[in-house]
């Protein structure tokens, strides 16, 4: 884990430049919030996700989080079936602020085409190197 200002950029993870990562899990896929996403949104108090079984198309929206400061769109990371929600988030959602990258997970998804997606992606270095930018 490295620190960019105030940002947190764990290693082994990928991100999107709509402020997700993703820790590849075997077939299985993780995916997040950024904390650099967690920090501009500040106090998270509902996120709306969607079901198990929901097919997800890579830069397009699945659901929304809302924070004192805004509503905003979660874009996902990757295509693919959602294998399991991370429930504890919907009824705390203030872990989306406290562990961005522990219990505060959004899904779990089996993707479509991970291989080819995951060029998309940022890596850890890229990742830094991004949110160096951010300011």
């Amino acid at each position: 884990m490295v620190k960019v200002g105030e940002y947190e950029v764990p290693e082994g993870l990928y991100f999107s430049d709509d402020f997700e990562w993703i820790k590849v899990e075997g077939e299985k896929v993780r995916m997040g919030i950024s904390d650099y996403a967690q920090k501009q949104l500040r106090e998270i108090v509902y996120i709306e996700l969607p079901e198990e079984g929901t097919e997800l198309i890579q830069n397009e929206p699945y659901g929304t989080l809302e924070s004192v400061k805004a509503v905003s769109d979660l874009i996902s990371a990757l295509s693919g079936t959602i294998e399991k929600v991370n429930t504890e988030i919907q009824s705390d959602p203030e872990l989306l602020n406290t562990d961005p990258f522990g219990k505060g997970w959004l899904i779990l998804l089996k993707p479509s085409n991970l291989e080819e997606e995951q060029k998309k992606l940022m890596n850890f270095d890229k990742a830094v190197e991004w949110h160096k930018n951010q300011g």
